[in-house]
């Protein structure tokens, strides 16, 4: 695997952290596109530094969220923007290292959060005209 840390997706991850998951510490969140994955449907991945790694070398928590080039730069612009909404998702409000597992993490929910997305982009260009 090659990994390509992306500075578009984390423009765009750290738009739509600060219209959604205002929690997010973005500067403590980075995303890369992968190269090479054998994985089978698989379009992108939520990675974490777990608490006792973070003590042991004296961090805090951090994510890393790769997009896997080969699925995700085939999918349109909303799918895309649905991908970053989901791995957002995963990031609790504690921000401690853990995640928020598939339960949550529904199409469901990720619709929503994307309907709201989109809508408060849409509010925020009529403020600015």
């Amino acid at each position: 695997m090659k990994y390509e840390f992306s500075p578009e997706l984390q423009a765009k991850a750290e738009e739509i952290s600060k219209v959604l998951f205002p929690h997010i510490v973005i500067n403590r969140v980075r995303c890369f596109r992968s190269y090479g994955t054998s994985s089978r449907g698989t379009i992108a991945r939520c990675h974490a530094l777990g608490k006792l790694m973070q003590k042991a070398i004296g961090i805090k928590a951090i994510y890393a969220l790769e997009f896997l080039s080969e699925r995700f730069d085939k999918l349109s612009y909303k799918d895309q923007i649905k991908v970053i909404i989901h791995e957002l998702m995963h990031i609790p409000k504690t921000f401690g290292g853990g995640f928020k597992h598939h339960n949550h993490v529904t199409e469901k929910n990720v619709d929503l959060f994307y309907e709201r997305f989109e809508s408060l982009k849409l509010k925020n260009l009529d403020t600015e005209i």
